[in-house]
């Protein structure tokens, strides 16, 4: 029989990405259709809006990217707001999955979402031993909700729901807002203005001391393909790179301005807040499954979506809806 595969929030950073995968390197298989739709097609936050566009498609299987997401900044700002729109959105999908007998739901958490104070690296067993941080608790309450509602559904139906917990993810297609953005977007974006100014500092908010681990969209998306056809557990797993792979803050910003052969100083705005220190993610549960999957070199990841938004700066996104 073949299969349906609906992506909620196909538009954006990692939806973009699925579709490069599938669409033009080829590695959908003969028997799947990919859909892919956004917001603008549908208000997942409208329960019937949500069942208008199951029925125009009668999906078997959701991958489900749709959120309200956004940088540190963005977050602190508007804690409730990142808590009901996710709730909302997140229980319409979920719902109405189950309503058209969807087989199988894959929904996309955040390693933020994990408890502030706790011991590293942290793995898929730690989601709720804690507060997250107050930052974004907002946001991080609605994805971990999201894992407990994967969980009643398999209790009382048996489906298979379950989720995956990426780390930082960046690549084309990101949202490059400078108020709300992601730090690799936020920083690419800055320090083409500054390059555009003739500007010979590059200001990046914070001490630049933070940890993070960052996987390249295109991996990313690779790994979700690899998790809708072959892993049926309820409980989520960590998609991530090793743990060696953990760079500071400073040391991504010196790869951004190589990548754009700036040739100026590095400032840190300590007067910027930093958010958690780290929060290092282990992997073991994906090298168990996959042991050889190769991640893209950072360096060269890093500068190839420098590149994507030198080419694309005038379409990307760079105000937030």
């Amino acid at each position: 029989m073949a299969k349906v595969i609906l992506v909620t929030g196909g538009s954006g950073l990692v939806g973009s990405a699925i579709r490069t995968i599938v669409e033009t390197q080829n590695e959908a298989l003969p028997d799947e259709k990919w859909i892919f739709t956004n917001s603008k097609e549908a208000d997942l936050n409208d329960v019937q809006a949500t069942k208008d566009l199951f029925e125009k498609y009668k999906p078997t299987h959701v991958i489900h990217l749709a959120a309200m997401v956004g940088g540190l900044f963005h977050n602190m700002n508007n804690n409730l707001d990142f808590l009901r729109k996710n709730l909302h959105i997140n229980d319409n999908v979920l719902e109405t999955s189950f309503q058209y007998n969807v087989k199988k739901v894959v929904s996309c958490l955040s390693t933020c979402i994990f408890p502030d104070k706790t011991s590293y690296p942290i793995n898929e067993t730690m989601i709720h031993n804690g507060p997250p941080h107050p930052s974004n608790f907002g946001y991080s309450y609605a994805k971990r909700l999201l894992d407990i509602s994967n969980k009643a559904y398999h209790q009382k139906h048996g489906v298979i729901y379950t989720s995956v917990v990426p780390c930082n993810v960046f690549g084309p297609h990101d949202n490059f807002d400078l108020q709300n953005a992601h730090v690799v977007p936020a920083l690419i974006h800055r320090l083409h203005i500054a390059i555009e100014k003739g500007d010979d500092k590059f200001v990046v908010l914070g001490s630049g001391k933070p940890l993070r681990q960052f996987i390249y969209s295109l991996d990313l998306a690779r790994l979700f393909v690899w998790v809708l056809r072959n892993y049926n557990d309820v409980e989520p797993i960590i998609l991530s790179v090793d743990e060696k792979d953990e760079i500071t803050i400073r040391s991504l910003a010196e790869m951004i301005a190589k990548s754009f052969n700036f040739q100026g100083t590095l400032e840190f705005d300590t007067s910027a807040a930093d958010g958690q220190i780290k929060k290092t993610a282990s992997n073991e549960k994906l090298r168990k499954l996959l042991p050889n999957f190769k991640f893209t070199n950072l360096e060269k990841a890093i500068a190839d979506t420098v590149e994507w938004f030198k080419n694309n700066n005038k379409q990307a996104r760079l105000v937030t809806p």
